[in-house]
């Protein structure tokens, strides 16, 4: 069973990267309550570059807690945050946390229905930028998130509504022609990750 553990939301803001100011919406803070998804996002949620984040297809992005383990070993390890820092909800850019769910099980055009009557359509993988080596705090974790596959998924949103956390999804599998990560191998094959 999935289920939501954390809805998080953010505005954008400036990061300085690499003596560049730049604008992101990575920064995201978990909310209490029901929050509205309508076709373009969360309330409350801001994106900064929307040709590569945000949009319709992109309206919502959800990450597995299953793989905060992973990270929050490899911050250790890069020296930017000590082994016994748990990963904070929000800390990869997504808008919900989940439990119950891996990239694995994912495939485009799964349907995800919320008991609001909210439904979110699985879209597409995230690909990591230059932006989330920033979030994490070291240059090596757009590679890793591309190593492991532990990329999270983009939702587009197909019937509005609200979400809170503690929220169970009920899965409407799509057609199974295409996985999650298939499509995610595919758009990262031979591209260089920090």
């Amino acid at each position: 069973m999935i289920k939501v553990l954390s809805v998080n939301v953010g505005a954008v803001q400036a990061m300085e990267i690499a003596g560049r100011r730049v604008m992101t919406g990575m920064h995201k803070r978990p909310v209490s309550g029901p929050v509205a998804c309508r076709a373009l996002g969360l309330a409350g949620d801001e994106q900064a570059d929307l040709t590569v984040h945000g949009g319709l297809a992109k309206a919502v992005y959800a990450y597995p807690s299953e793989h905060l383990a992973f990270w929050r070993t490899v911050r250790a390890q890069a020296r930017v945050a000590a082994w016994d820092t748990e990963v904070p909800a929000g800390l990869m850019g997504e808008n919900l946390t989940l439990a119950g769910v891996s990239e694995r099980q994912m495939w485009i055009g799964d349907r995800w229905h919320l008991p609001s009557g909210c439904t979110l359509v699985v879209s597409e993988p995230r690909r990591p930028c230059y932006k989330f080596n920033e979030a994490m705090g070291f240059a090596k974790a757009s590679k890793l998130m591309v190593e492991s596959g532990f990329c999270g998924v983009y939702l587009a949103v197909l019937t509005p509504g609200d979400i809170q956390a503690g929220d169970e999804v009920t899965l409407e599998p799509g057609p199974r022609e295409l996985s999650l990560v298939d499509l995610f191998r595919s758009r990262t094959a031979g591209r260089h990750f920090g």
